[in-house]
């Protein structure tokens, strides 16, 4: 099925991966806190010496604490507080330490399309941010181009639910079958925005094959977000 532009009255916009590359941003972040770490808990630092270290308790927790997966935030800090105690060093130290990371976190880097599409996208749409990470788009300094910003933190559900999509739709205060929803993921982005009734464009910067076990395409599939713009004039 086609994109159908004229019944798109809003935009719901994933961030991580579309707008900026998130692991790039991510180990800079990892970096910084082990630096921090150094400083305030030695011991710490010194079991867990890098991100990949540290990353491993992430995991370990993804796994063991399923109820952690709709906030990465709270998953991080709660890393961050296990290693500390399992270092032997002040596990309240986790809270400056995880303002460290989410403050490093929120350094990105965006794709050079990014800016020029936020500006086309939101001179034409209400754009509602949707995530499942803990970027901000305010402190991440394009927070002027969204109407609105949801989170699976805030709401309790993550991509692909189709309540989130949902929930982005009625921000915008549109029916849910007038949002176009733009993303990277195949299943969280395309596949929960399809399920929610919404229009999916596909961003495939990597110039990769629509999996086979996905019957239903989006309606668009873009390289990049010059592209999707251009599909919107």
């Amino acid at each position: 099925m086609a994109l159908d532009v004229h019944r798109i009255r809003a935009i719901s916009l994933d961030l991580d991966d579309t707008l900026w590359p998130v692991w790039p941003v991510i180990a800079r972040a990892e970096g910084e806190l082990c630096v921090w770490l150094a400083l305030h808990a030695p011991a710490t630092a010194r079991r867990f010496p890098d991100g990949s270290a540290l990353r491993a308790l992430v995991k370990q927790l993804w796994s063991e604490q399923p109820e952690l997966r709709v906030d990465l935030g709270a998953l991080r800090r709660e890393s961050i507080r296990l290693a500390l105690q399992q270092a032997g060093d002040d596990p309240a130290l986790a809270e400056p330490a995880y303002a460290c990371f989410y403050a490093a976190r929120q350094k990105v880097e965006l794709f050079e399309d990014a800016l020029a599409a936020l500006e086309f996208l939101a001179g034409r749409y209400p754009i509602v941010a949707v995530t499942n990470g803990n970027a901000d788009v305010h402190a991440a300094g394009v927070g002027r181009f969204f109407h609105a910003h949801l989170g699976a933190a805030q709401l309790g559900f993550a991509k692909p639910d189709a309540r989130i999509f949902r929930a982005a739709a009625e921000a915008a205060d549109v029916a849910p079958d007038a949002v176009l929803h733009v993303g990277d993921d195949v299943l969280l982005d395309v596949r929960g925005a399809l399920d929610a009734g919404m229009q999916a464009a596909w961003v495939n910067r990597a110039g990769r094959a629509w999996p086979p076990e996905h019957a239903q395409p989006p309606q668009a599939t873009v390289a990049d977000l010059d592209a999707l713009c251009a599909l919107l004039r």
